[in-house]
């Protein structure tokens, strides 16, 4: 029987804010096999994402707020084995797809563990840290979906696909560190948002946002895809009217960084991503 503080840990939830680059390589697709779309959804989100998340609770014991819950209960073993089961089981699935998935959601696996581990910790080094986030989280998860829902399993992974994904994932991630800097420094973390401060975490966050929302112009520009870009760029249009609202209550006063603030930013800019990007799919597939 799972105990309500492993339910509450594996936070199947926070899954929805990682999502994005899914339906991003998804909407890429023109040959897709549909089968494997649901087992590849199946292994990101409802196994490797939960594991890395009761994984990274385990080794923290967070007694304050953590992304997705407010105020997260204790550990216990049982997280811990369930977590293995957990990443056993995707490797399984993985196995099923194809070597290079398999060889992919290991990669993934390992990367995580390494980030929380504590005899390693990459979590505490704030560029390695938030490097390892990115490209894991991001470019990875692209190639994974692409080849893995690719009617021949193609290895051909559009590099710009690659680049937009980590630039989109790398452009909130530090917001979602904003509030915790002090629990994270007793820890012994330094994240890349402690680094750049409360204002700087925003004009960085501003910056790469920038960035990615270029890769992805160029991307579908070049793919004769100026009506989809379109779309897309409308849909997350209130991400960045709550980003500046917000940005400008943090300028006046830091307390305003808070937990609240932060996982509503999450849960908007994941919905209007999620839905831009389902968008593109249904455009593609049926107009």
């Amino acid at each position: 029987m799972l105990k309500k503080s492993t339910l509450q840990l594996l936070r199947f939830h926070f899954s929805f804010f990682l999502m994005p680059v899914y339906w991003f390589a998804l909407s890429q697709l023109s040959d897709k096999n549909w089968l494997r779309a649901a087992l590849v959804f199946i292994i990101l989100h409802l196994l490797v994402y939960p594991a890395s998340n009761g994984y990274n609770s385990y080794m923290d014991r967070d007694e304050t707020s953590i992304g997705g819950l407010k105020k997260p209960s204790q550990p216990t073993k049982q997280l811990f084995y369930v977590t293995v089961i957990m990443d056993v089981t995707a490797l399984i699935f993985s196995a099923f797809i194809s070597i290079y998935f398999l060889f992919g959601i290991s990669i993934y696996i390992l990367a995580s563990r390494a980030y929380s581990y504590r005899k390693i910790r990459l979590k505490k080094y704030p560029i390695i840290g938030y490097l390892t986030v990115i490209i894991f989280q991001g470019a990875l998860t692209f190639i994974l979906v692409y080849h893995g829902v690719h009617t021949d399993k193609t290895l051909h992974v559009p590099l710009e696909g690659m680049i937009a994904s980590s630039l989109l994932i790398g452009g909130f991630y530090p917001l979602t560190q904003i509030y915790q800097h002090d629990a994270d420094l007793k820890d012994g973390v330094k994240t890349i948002s402690y680094l750049l401060g409360y204002r700087g975490t925003f004009i960085f966050t501003a910056i790469i946002y920038l960035f990615a929302m270029m890769a992805l112009a160029y991307y579908f520009f070049t793919l004769l895809e100026t009506r989809e870009f379109f779309v897309l760029a409308t849909c997350m249009a209130p991400v960045l009217v709550y980003f500046f609202i917000w940005a400008a209550k943090v300028w006046k006063n830091n307390k305003q960084a808070n937990f609240e603030n932060t996982m509503r930013m999450n849960l908007i800019a994941s919905v209007c991503t999620n839905i831009g990007f389902i968008v593109v799919m249904f455009m593609n597939e049926f107009l």
